[in-house]
């Protein structure tokens, strides 16, 4: 059996989510690489924790491409691939920004297709390996007033599950981890957080990660943290009318045929 040491590439490793699961990995004896914008905040990071890092926008296919190359010439073998990018779109289709609409799909999809198809090589040399998509309980059900970032994650999340049958006769396991409310920088949920009904529903980065290791370890396809808002996308899939009714403040009456 091999020793050589656990190599995880984590994008958006700067803040939040990706953040958490590289200290938490780390600890683990994982050998991170960390993906993100902010050069300064990685080098902060990688001081603390150990590992490396790589300055690198997803949202713009050929800095992954770049950025894979120099990745994979020194680590040809990835075990674990964390596709965590992602930016906010607040506002609907017909009032967003036309050039916000188009980057969080560039983002918060496209990025993660890039970053599978330009790490492919590493984690075929390393498997068995992982991929994981950090999506969005917003990708299952109706996000009212952010249309764009829904479907974002809507489609991140189709390209995870047709992935997951892709890969995994060649080796490569694929997860799915769609959070509740999660209070980072980008997302600070200041609208729930203020109310007292609501704060309690808010969760905190470390324990998406500690659900991220989870369903590596466990071989769970995809899982909803926390477990009951799975409720919401299967509500939204056997009543997609009744549900939009209700969110948009219709008649909740209205059925599905």
């Amino acid at each position: 059996m091999s020793d050589r040491q656990r190599v995880a590439v984590i994008t958006g490793a700067s803040s939040g989510i990706g953040e958490a699961l590289t200290r938490l990995l780390s600890k683990q004896g994982w050998h991170c690489v960390l993906v993100a914008r902010r050069r300064e905040r990685l080098a902060e990071i990688v001081a603390q924790i150990g590992g490396e890092f790589e300055v690198c926008d997803v949202s713009v296919g050929e800095e992954v491409q770049a950025t894979a190359r120099r990745v994979l010439a020194r680590h040809p073998a990835i075990d674990l691939l964390v596709c965590n990018a992602g930016i906010p779109a607040r506002g609907g289709f017909l009032d967003a920004d036309l050039e916000r609409i188009e980057l969080v799909m560039r983002t918060n999809y496209l990025g993660a297709v890039w970053c599978v198809r330009a790490f492919l090589p590493g984690l075929e040399q390393a498997k068995p390996s992982h991929i994981v998509n950090v999506v969005s309980v917003a990708g299952t059900t109706v996000v009212p007033k952010s249309g764009p970032y829904s479907a974002s994650k809507h489609a991140q999340i189709a390209f995870s599950r047709a992935l997951r049958a892709e890969l995994k006769p060649r080796g490569i396991l694929v997860h799915t981890v769609n959070p509740g409310p999660v209070a980072t920088e980008g997302f600070p949920q200041r609208g729930l957080v203020r109310r007292r009904m609501t704060r309690w529903s808010v969760l905190r980065p470390e324990q998406i990660a500690e659900a991220i290791v989870r369903a590596i370890e466990n071989d769970k396809g995809e899982v909803v943290v926390p477990g009951w808002m799975r409720i919401a996308g299967i509500a939204t899939g056997l009543f997609p009318q009744t549900v939009t009714g209700i969110v948009a403040g219709g008649d909740p009456r209205e059925r599905d045929d």
